[in-house]
């Protein structure tokens, strides 16, 4: 979910100095600190959030509930009042779990909560047994000899500790998005992993894994951190220990789902475009309110906010599909928008739940800082600090600034959200209101001042 793309706009800042631009008049600064009152008083973003996981609720990329959640997109774009709806086909994967089970056979019995991994294999009907072999990594299993790991279900025990930028994750997630591959290259039977989380709860996380093209594939699934700690302390125990497992997946034929659109249409420049936005789909266990049905509340309040001040440029919502699979609705957009890429002046993602966001970072040609700098200003009231300018713009549009399009990123507290992340807790009763409402605030600030730019938005490629 990280961006790894060099600031394009930073290669050119560090080789000479530019000339800054004027930016936004008072009037439009004005009505942005209105803006930023007006969306504190106001609880749409939470209510459609409400409306999304509890009319929808979970909305797995392929399955029926994706299509309710396309349908649910438009017809709340509608009752929004934006100028424009319209959606992108998207071919997706259809995965779809079943019941999952666990249990340590000896050398103490016990069960164990577990998860099918995304677009895992399934276990024979009758499940299957072997005995437990731990690593702390993957890059430990990659040193591991073929000898010992060979028909043995393989464990990694990578764990996650609380941060407020969720730093750990992407070493974390390795064990989950090629873990079984590796593990299959040397013979194991089957993957299990501690649960990407940070949570201590008997409730796994599921997410995304791949297959490497060419090696058999392998069941792969998630224990409870809860579970993974009394799992550790008794491999401690010196014994050997025998787990007999079951998952029941299917993988369907690939389906069509949709990137939905919905667009404020600029008064002064209308083909030039604000991208917010945020991913439809989400994982089956729980609602999906935090990953990321309280991104879509937010981007789609902030824009019907702003709606209501007419903004010279066009704001376009972006409700991007199956990102859990891969960015794969962003990577459509990407490709079926190729030519019309520069007409997006400044583009940027909520997805990282719904706490307060404490600092504004950006990715814009060195030229357009002074209105970054402007906008920061807008949000400091909100307790948002001004930082840097290599944001990535969330995981969507982080593929985009190698095309040349600026980009934004609102950092929120992720100090909780790797406990609820891809589990059954991620429900709407996780959600505070008031610290959603903030987001909604500086989302509508950053979108409204940058529509409201009198000096031109530049890409950040020097033509």
């Amino acid at each position: 979910m990280r961006s790894l793309i060099l600031p394009i706009a930073l290669l050119v800042s560090s080789t000479f100095t530019l000339p800054s631009f004027a930016t936004v008049s008072d009037t439009s600064l004005d009505k942005a600190e209105q803006l930023r009152e007006i969306a504190q008083r106001s609880h749409l973003g939470f209510d459609i959030v409400e409306s999304l996981t509890v009319e929808v609720g979970p909305r797995l990329a392929g399955t029926s509930a994706d299509a309710r959640a396309v349908a649910w997109a438009q017809a709340k774009f509608s009752e929004l009042g934006f100028d424009k709806i319209y959606k992108q086909p998207v071919s997706v994967r259809h995965w779809q779990r079943g019941a999952a089970s666990a249990e340590i056979l000896s050398p103490f019995p016990q069960p164990l909560a577990i998860t099918a991994l995304g677009d895992s294999v399934a276990t024979p009907k009758e499940g299957l047994t072997g005995e437990v072999i731990f690593f702390d990594s993957v890059a430990a299993l990659k040193q591991a000899d073929p000898k010992k790991v060979n028909g043995k279900i393989v464990y990694i025990d990578a764990r996650m500790h609380q941060h407020r930028e969720g730093k750990e994750y992407s070493l974390a997630v390795a064990g989950r998005s090629i873990g079984s591959s590796v593990a299959s290259e040397k013979g194991a039977i089957a993957l299990m992993i501690r649960s990407v989380g940070t949570d201590k709860s008997r409730m796994p996380h599921t997410g995304n894994m791949r297959y490497q093209a060419g090696v058999k594939k392998i069941p792969a699934g998630a224990i409870s951190t809860s579970d993974a700690m009394m799992l550790m302390a008794m491999n401690k125990r010196g014994k050997t220990i025998t787990v007999h497992m079951n998952l029941d997946t299917t993988m369907h034929k690939p389906t069509t789902s949709y990137n939905v659109i919905g667009e404020v249409t600029g008064s002064t420049y209308p083909d030039e475009y604000i991208l917010i936005g945020a991913h439809l789909d989400s994982w089956d266990e729980g609602t999906g309110a935090l990953d990321d049905g309280a991104g879509v509340g937010i981007t789609m309040a902030a824009a019907k906010l702003i709606g209501q001040f007419k903004p010279k440029r066009t704001i376009r919502v972006v409700l991007f599909a199956n990102e859990e699979g891969g960015l794969i609705g962003a990577k459509e957009y990407r490709d079926a928008n190729a030519s019309e890429l520069h007409k997006i002046k400044l583009a940027g993602e909520s997805d990282f739940g719904a706490r307060s966001i404490w600092r504004f970072d950006s990715q814009v040609h060195p030229k357009n800082l002074d209105l970054m700098a402007q906008i920061a200003k807008v949000l400091q009231p909100l307790n948002i600090n001004h930082g840097d300018n290599k944001a990535g713009g969330g995981p969507d549009v982080s593929i985009l600034p190698a095309k040349g399009v600026p980009v934004f990123s609102l950092r929120q507290d992720g100090t909780d959200y790797f406990d609820y992340h891809h589990t059954a807790n991620d429900t709407l009763d996780k959600i505070n209101p008031q610290q959603l409402r903030q987001n909604v605030a500086a989302w509508a600030i950053v979108a409204y001042l940058a529509a409201e730019s009198e000096a031109p938005l530049l890409p950040l490629t020097i033509k």
